[in-house]
């Protein structure tokens, strides 16, 4: 296979505006007119290795989305999820960085459309916004919760005290009942809603109403200090985030 005949199947594929650069033996660097968000144009090598032709970025995506956030938030959580998604729906691997999409027989230009469309994608991770990034962490929450073992059709969500709060002025998140004691559950993304938790648990010191409490952090470390100190005073147990935490709530919870 001659570059000419690579590039007329990229160019039939993709697009005209395509040109191929032999950069050694059997390697091109492809430059296309395909940009990041920024005006950066997407990083494209096609090289061969022991398995066949491949596509790669060497690592160019995800540093080039390093630069406006934390590596870590890119693979962990919910983008992680999502770019997991996007890299297997458009047939890319991640080799450690690395996204490569093979060539499969002489498919030069449905590979090369797969891996731009892949990494656009991907780029437009982005934006996903942070109130976007949240909206899942209660959901992923409740969803484990109520998969665990032992706690099926014992958790009550949006809970409030039928007694003492029938207007829902306090509510907690969840519910346990089956337990040991019951325990309410607040799943805390922001200062705001730490500041809830406290007020809603000093109520039921208050009220004399008979909870553990059990506290769930999206990711403590961006809490407000103070906000943080005074919720530690009133709260049975905090876990600082719910990812790296799975094992120990599941432990707790079906203990308390």
């Amino acid at each position: 296979m001659t570059s000419d005949v690579i590039l007329q199947s990229f160019r039939q594929t993709v697009c005209h505006d395509l040109t191929l650069v032999p950069e050694g033996i059997e390697r091109y660097r492809v430059f296309s007119p395909f940009m990041f968000h920024d005006g950066d144009h997407l990083a494209l090598v096609l090289k061969r290795e022991e398995s066949g032709w491949v596509l790669s970025d060497e690592g160019h995506t995800m540093m080039h989305l390093s630069y406006r956030m934390e590596y870590k938030d890119l693979t962990q959580g919910k983008r992680g999820e999502i770019i997991d998604s996007i890299l297997a729906k458009h047939g890319i691997r991640d080799r450690d960085g690395e996204f490569i999409c093979p060539v499969p027989d002489t498919q030069y230009g449905d590979a090369l459309f797969q891996m731009v469309q892949g990494l656009l994608r991907v780029s437009d991770i982005s934006f996903l916004s942070r109130e976007h990034v949240r909206s899942t962490f209660r959901d992923d929450v409740s969803a484990y919760i109520n998969a665990l073992p032992g706690l099926s059709g014992q958790v009550t969500w949006e809970w409030h005290d039928p007694v003492h709060d029938p207007e829902g002025m306090y509510p907690a998140d969840g519910y346990l009942t089956g337990l040991d004691e019951p325990t309410v559950l607040f799943l805390l993304q922001n200062d705001d809603r730490v500041r809830d938790a406290t007020i809603n648990l000093l109520q039921y010191e208050k009220w004399g109403v008979p909870v553990h409490s059990v506290a769930i952090f999206e990711n403590q470390e961006m809490i407000n200090r103070k906000a943080l100190a005074k919720l530690s005073d009133v709260c049975d147990k905090m876990f600082s985030n719910f990812t790296g935490n799975k094992d120990r709530i599941r432990q707790y919870l079906v203990h308390v």
